[in-house]
């Protein structure tokens, strides 16, 4: 069963910062190019829809699912996130209709391909606002904190583990 008040934070700074960079992580031949991408959603089982440029190649040459990276940034934002997940492409009809609008539709018909990402970790990552330095003193603090635990104040992972049913288990490490 997933933990929604988990589900719900990843859903509303994803649905804020709402574009990536796409990294597909698959080792074959042909994969998909790195590129900018916008969410359209976040569905309850967490999983995120959006579309990627249809590469030159047939689309059936390229493997159905694969890993993938998405680096989630918005200048001003005081937060960024990475996620770690599968990817599997979306070329049935009935898919892609319930999802989008007409004009979308249009547009995936001919120059786009449908992503769906199964989030597997999420990193929510906090940045200290450059505006507002607490001296030597915070500093210090901070700089003791990543070299006990290896890692930034303001970190908070996320790991999402698939059960029997197919759902996501939610909940921050540490």
């Amino acid at each position: 069963m997933p933990n929604t008040s988990d589900l719900d934070f990843l859903q509303e700074k994803i649905q804020d910062l709402k574009n990536a960079l796409f990294f597909s992580q698959n080792s074959s031949l042909l994969r998909m190019a790195t590129t900018i991408v916008t969410v359209l959603k976040v569905d309850e089982l967490g999983q995120m829809w959006f579309f990627v440029p249809k590469p030159q190649q047939a689309l059936h040459e390229f493997d159905r699912e694969f890993p993938v990276r998405l680096e989630f940034f918005r200048k001003g934002r005081q937060y960024f996130l990475h996620v770690l997940g599968k990817a599997f492409i979306v070329d049935d009809p009935e898919e892609v209709n319930n999802l989008v609008h007409d004009d979308i539709r249009e547009l995936a018909a001919n120059h786009l391909v449908l992503i769906k990402v199964r989030m597997s970790k999420a990193d929510y990552f906090e940045t200290p606002d450059p505006r507002r330095h607490m001296g030597w003193w915070k500093d210090l603090v901070d700089q003791l904190h990543s070299w006990m635990f290896n890692t930034r104040r303001g970190y908070r992972p996320y790991h999402l583990q698939d059960t029997s049913m197919s759902m996501f288990s939610y909940r921050p490490v540490a």
